[in-house]
């Protein structure tokens, strides 16, 4: 895959900083150079081309953001992007924190909370046209919840592995499933698109929250 070499520069920058952290906390559990380079970085470069399309400073939101994969290279290949990175562990948060300020990153702030915990904050709820997330289980509750950030139209990006079907079972309205897609296929990894459908005001946010 050939990259713009200010875009590989900037993705080898954030690869040496997560490894240089990784000595000091647990930020990823990858070993292998090579497989880390292909889930790290890679991986989330190619997934971009699945944002949605049309959208002017495209608003995302990762959630789990753990050492700063998929967020920070999606951010970095799509520099006009306004990136929300949600870690509730305050040392990962504050790599992120870190990380932003050493790479510069414009637009782009971390919540350290819940992502539960934001549904409090009105300014947040359908604001975002697209929600991002990696090594969260799939339920029905989860869906639920993350779709309240998201726009009418928008789209949750869930990061997978080989194993399960290409259309969760956990999918109900107004979520819609838009596809399933391969991304590294050394790694067998793959993106399951979601699309919101407008239902009316009082179905967006969940009840019982």
């Amino acid at each position: 895959m050939f990259l713009p070499g200010e875009l590989a520069d900037q993705l080898l920058a954030y690869y040496d900083l997560l490894a240089r952290w990784n000595q000091k906390i647990n930020l990823t559990a990858l070993t292998n150079a090579d497989e880390a380079i292909d889930r790290l970085l890679l991986e989330p470069v190619i997934a971009v081309r699945h944002l949605p399309d049309g959208v002017s400073a495209l608003r995302h939101m990762d959630v789990g953001s753990g050492g700063g994969s998929p967020a920070i290279p999606m951010k970095l290949a799509v520099p006009g992007m306004r990136l929300t990175m949600v870690e509730v562990k305050a040392r990962k948060a504050a790599f992120l924190r870190e990380a932003v300020r050493r790479l510069e990153l414009s637009d782009t702030t971390v919540e350290t909370s819940r992502y539960e915990e934001l549904l409090a904050r009105p300014e947040l709820l359908e604001s975002f046209d697209a929600v991002g997330v990696r090594a969260v289980r799939i339920e029905t509750r989860v869906l639920s919840t993350l779709q309240a950030f998201l726009r009418v139209g928008g789209t949750i990006l869930l990061f997978r592995g080989p194993s399960g079907p290409d259309l969760p079972d956990t999918v109900v309205p107004p979520l819609h499933w838009a596809g399933t897609y391969s991304l590294v296929e050394t790694l067998q990894s793959r993106v399951t698109l979601l699309t919101k459908r407008g239902v009316g005001p009082a179905a967006n946010v969940p009840r019982g929250t």
